[in-house]
């Protein structure tokens, strides 16, 4: 028998072959079906969040004319289900076994056969929990606050700190001081703090923000506060906590919500808890094992060797369920999650989140919820986060208990390579159907959508500075499901690498004007356009240079085409009724007539069009 005699063909983006679409909510019952070119015996593995496999017999459906095949099908209950449930096929045809699975991208939809190591499909199965419009219907600035602006009268910096390194000018370039072992030897500064972001809110809420997330603001020697030294306190070169509460107040009273850093997975070694250079008035885990906060940290030869993050000696790492730091930092009356809620946050952006164990994240989003109710917690997560594995772990993070949101890298990605030409648009559409069939709606619609931020290359500078790169990759950002997230100095034309020069002082007075007005008009789009927010997603087929989507909101549908390439293209959208109206976003002048159901479209080279159907 040749195995070219059968074909199999099973595809988890069709509702004929897997139904519901995606991800479901527990107890949903998920019908799936497998065809089949000749009759056969079929079989589907499940297996379950912890790794139990039962296979069952798929139940034959016979002979269907239209699809000229066999079809099997089986039922899945999820009442008694967590998590996730991975499943492949075997069918037995003529004594012969052949495995059937997904793709080898293991990306969803159309699978593959295989004759050894096979790919499984996923279910995700999750509690029905709701995200705050007010965040998942917004657009985020990241703000990095020592770069931003110093709104102190005449630029005087607050409190500099001993040894450090103030720049003599705000547009200077940054860097890093460092001895011969590559050692940072003096912090450096530019001066921004929290009255400039105050001082600065009118311009943020100009450009339609309404969420403002900022780096991390609590006492620390460094610019950045990656380095923790007192929880308890705003650092005094950014401010103190009237200003922060004034900050939150301003902000809401223009609408703007205010998020913070949590930085829990470790501290500074120069902080109150660990005090490695007596820098501070309390006894730390470094000078004494009688230390309140000893047992916070794991030591491996005390006190010279302990774990670090990621080996660097300056942040400790702690042990995360040590009931004294989940007292300090979570459940106690006026805990670190509660005070700083209280005194105006409306949530917690968790740095590193994969080095948080579920725990922890359970407990401070249950803390969250319990202070304010529409408080958010929004994870860093660099894959996609439904069926992360770190530390030995499969990580729960969008199964209802955990995070709201997730920073969304894996958009980034997929954005910034269709814009070069590095991918098409079958393959962008492959690889956001993989996030859109994985992630619980609730959950999609709430992903923190970047093009940068403090940890990569400013998205100008990835694309060669190329402006009509931007602006194709910012169209796409702020057209799709999620929450558009804007890395300050982005919207003025701030280029740079790495760290430092990533982390560049906002361009006051010296910002692209092309490319903030531009930002400002898309910006404006999204946020009055209900399909943009929350309407429903469907590819149209184009040539492959060419990406184009429906958002669908009730009776209101909106079209967004980009072309990648430079050279010009002629396209033709279908199915669209002559007696509708054709509104261009962009252009309001520009007008567009609809022949026989099809709309031609002329589009010059990266050229873009948000369309609006009426």
């Amino acid at each position: 028998m040749n195995l070219d005699d059968i074909q199999i063909f099973h595809d988890s983006h069709n509702i004929k072959l897997r139904s519901p679409f995606g991800a479901v909510i527990t107890g949903t019952k998920v019908k799936i079906r497998l065809w089949t070119s000749k009759r056969c015996a079929a079989y589907i593995s499940l297996i379950n969040f912890y790794n139990n496999q039962i296979e069952l017999q798929m139940n034959e459906l016979g002979w269907n004319e239209e699809i000229n095949n066999w079809i099997y099908e089986t039922e899945v209950n999820t009442s008694n289900s967590f998590g996730l449930i991975y499943y492949h096929f075997r069918i037995n045809y003529y004594g012969r076994n052949i495995i059937y699975g997904n793709n080898i991208e293991a990306l969803g939809g159309v699978g593959q056969v295989y004759f050894n190591d096979h790919k499984s499909y996923q279910i995700t199965i999750y509690s029905n929990e709701k995200v705050p419009n007010w965040y998942k219907e917004g657009i985020i600035y990241q703000i990095f606050v020592d770069r931003f602006f110093n709104g102190e009268e005449e630029g005087k910096v607050l409190n500099p700190k001993k040894n450090t390194f103030i720049y003599g000018r705000w547009d200077d370039e940054p860097m890093y001081i460092k001895d011969i072992n590559g050692n940072i030897v003096r912090r450096d500064f530019y001066g921004g703090n929290l009255l400039g972001v105050i001082k600065k809110l009118k311009y943020i809420k100009s450009l339609g923000i309404s969420t403002i997330y900022l780096n991390p603001i609590f006492d620390s020697p460094s610019c950045h506060k990656y380095d923790t030294g007192n929880y308890e306190k705003i650092d005094s070169m950014f401010g103190d906590e009237n200003i922060f509460k004034e900050l939150c107040s301003k902000a809401g009273e223009l609408g703007i919500k205010i998020v913070l850093d949590g930085v829990f997975s470790h501290t500074g070694s120069d902080s109150k808890y660990f005090n490695k250079f007596g820098n501070y008035d309390s006894l730390g885990a470094y000078q004494s094992l009688q230390s309140p906060y000893y047992r916070w940290y794991i030591f491996n030869d005390y006190p010279n060797l302990y774990e670090s993050w990621w080996g660097f000696s300056n942040m400790p790492n702690v042990d995360e369920l040590n009931p004294s730091y989940l007292d300090y930092i979570i459940r106690q009356d006026n805990s670190i999650i509660e005070k700083w809620l209280k005194l105006g946050a409306s949530g917690w952006r968790l740095d590193v989140a994969d080095e948080l164990p579920d725990e922890f994240i359970k407990i401070l989003k249950k803390k969250l919820k319990d202070v304010k109710e529409d408080g958010i917690l929004i994870g860093e997560v660099w894959e996609d986060a439904s069926n992360k594995f770190s530390y030995n772990r499969k990580r729960e993070y969008l199964f209802g208990n955990e995070l709201d949101s997730v920073t969304n890298y894996p958009l980034r990605q997929i954005i910034l390579d269709i814009v070069r030409g590095f991918i098409g648009n079958s393959y962008f559409i492959k690889k956001y159907m993989s996030l859109k069939e994985n992630y619980p709606r609730e959950y999609f619609y709430s992903t923190m959508n970047i093009l940068g931020n403090h940890d990569t290359e400013r998205v100008l500078t990835v694309l060669n500075n190329n402006v009509s790169l931007l602006k194709l990759a910012v169209i796409i950002q702020m057209t799709l499901p999620g929450v558009p997230l804007i890395y300050y100095g982005d919207e003025a034309g701030l280029l740079g690498k790495g760290d430092p020069s990533n982390r560049k002082t906002y361009p006051w007075g010296k910002e692209n004007k092309e490319i903030l007005d531009f930002y400002m008009s898309i910006v404006k789009i999204r946020s009055t356009e209900n399909a943009l927010k929350n309407g429903e997603i469907q590819f149209l087929k184009l040539p492959n240079e060419i990406l184009g989507y429906e958002r669908l909101y009730n009776n209101e549908k909106i079209i967004v085409v980009v072309n990648t390439i430079e050279m010009e293209e002629n396209i033709f959208l279908s199915e669209i009724n002559s007696n509708k109206n054709i509104i261009d976003l962009i252009n309001s002048e520009k007008k567009y007539e609809i022949k026989d159901g099809k709309l031609k479209l002329n589009l010059k080279g990266h050229e873009y069009k948000i369309l609006k159907v009426l």
